[in-house]
């Protein structure tokens, strides 16, 4: 390369052509405290523009483009994905300042290292999703040539750690059933009807159709910040659905008594926020464990001599909030995937579990089915063999 005159703070320097932009010619201009650095530099830049980088863009910080993704992303998604967003960027935050060109695999692995002891493997990988994609943002819009997050591990977390999503055995289907609670009436719909939370706030009593056995699903809410706001339609356009519901939960809903037009108000008859929400939640799981805990191994310390002693389950309307919970933490995804494993033990195909589900993409049912195969060893075949063995099949006939 040509040798550059040595300026008089020290520092040589190097000028690339970059091109012509309305008219004017492009220079990117590059320093170094020897000919044999610069040299370097000028080589680095040559070979990224020979792979069609934009090389004026070489300083932007991983902060800068995670804004650009985020401006993107609320265009297309709810507010409440929306805010999802936003925190994983936030656990992101030690990237900010890091110039995109710089920032290697190992820089996010680090990150993902340190917050596994901090969240689930599931919130990991959204962690490591929400980086790739801001990363692949920038890579189409050539500013990087590679996606240091396609090589990022989620590391394996022990049986403490691992985020539990399950469906809801049949004694604790029979608590929810059983328990008279003011969350009964949305516990009893999640779980026979597979509506999520956001879908059962709004709920009006003019969605549902008790003689036809229907409910509407048209409004949901949406998060923004630390509460909720109205908004119509669903979570997806899929999310707009007619839910059939079965029996038992129909002839529940015909003896719950009505406060006004919401199936699920507050206490003063107005639609929840996210804290009213939360309490009545914590509310029903303390009823739940009072009455249907088994304190039989637990121990608690005397407060006269300090020694440890069975515990006792005290009596009284009050109690639910002063014993310890020895029952799973119940949440309401849980109900969910309970009516989705209960359509699945139904023998409900794919397709209509899909609409009755509202999810928007097919292979999401098609996931919890799967497990599910997996769980209950369904044999399929053994299905086709009773079909053949009914009178009127044509291997029967022959």
């Amino acid at each position: 390369m040509p040798k550059n005159k040595k300026r008089a703070d020290g520092r040589y320097k190097g000028t690339v052509f970059l091109g012509i932009s309305d008219g004017r010619k492009i220079y990117k201009y590059v320093y170094a405290r020897s000919q044999k650095e610069l040299d370097a530099k000028l080589k680095e830049i040559y070979t990224k523009l020979g792979k069609g980088l934009d090389v004026t863009a070489q300083r932007d910080s991983f902060g800068q483009w995670a804004q650009r993704w985020l401006r993107l992303k609320k265009t297309e998604v709810s507010d409440h994905r929306y805010y999802v967003y936003e925190c994983r960027v936030r656990n992101l935050a030690p990237l900010d300042a890091m110039q995109l060109p710089k920032i290697h695999t190992m820089d996010l692995q680090e990150i993902i290292i340190d917050l596994a002891g901090e969240y689930s493997r599931s919130v990991l990988r959204e962690i490591k999703s929400t980086a790739r994609q801001i990363f692949q943002l920038a890579v189409d819009n050539r500013v990087i040539d590679y996606n240091p997050a396609d090589s990022v591990k989620i590391p394996a977390q022990n049986d403490a750690q691992k985020e539990e999503r399950r469906a809801l055995t049949l004694e604790e289907q029979a608590w929810i059933i059983n328990t008279p609670h003011r969350a009964q009436t949305a516990a009893m719909i999640m779980m026979f009807a597979g509506l999520r939370r956001g879908e059962l706030v709004p709920l009006l009593w003019s969605d549902i159709d008790l003689d036809a056995g229907t409910i509407s699903v048209t409004k949901s809410m949406s998060r923004k910040g630390n509460n909720w706001e109205i908004k119509q339609g669903a979570k997806t356009a899929a999310g707009v659905r007619t839910v059939y519901i079965p029996d038992i939960l129909i002839s529940y809903l015909r003896n719950v008594e009505r406060c006004g037009f919401l199936v699920c108000p507050d206490t003063r008859g107005n639609i929840m926020s996210l804290s009213s929400w939360e309490k009545l939640w914590d509310s029903y799981l303390s009823t739940l464990n009072y009455e249907h805990g088994d304190f039989s191994g637990v121990m608690t310390t005397d407060p006269k001599t300090g020694k440890l002693k069975q515990f006792v389950k005290p009596a009284g309307k009050c109690a639910p909030t002063k014993i310890p919970m020895v029952i799973p933490n119940i949440s309401p995804h849980w109900l969910r995937h309970t009516f989705i494993t209960n359509m699945y033990l139904a023998g409900v195909d794919v397709l209509t579990a899909k609409e009755q589900a509202g999810h928007a993409d097919i292979n999401t049912t098609m996931t919890i089915y799967t497990h599910l195969d997996s769980v209950h060893k369904v044999k399929q075949v053994e299905k086709l063999n009773e079909f053949f063995k009914k009178p009127g099949s044509r291997a029967a006939a022959e």
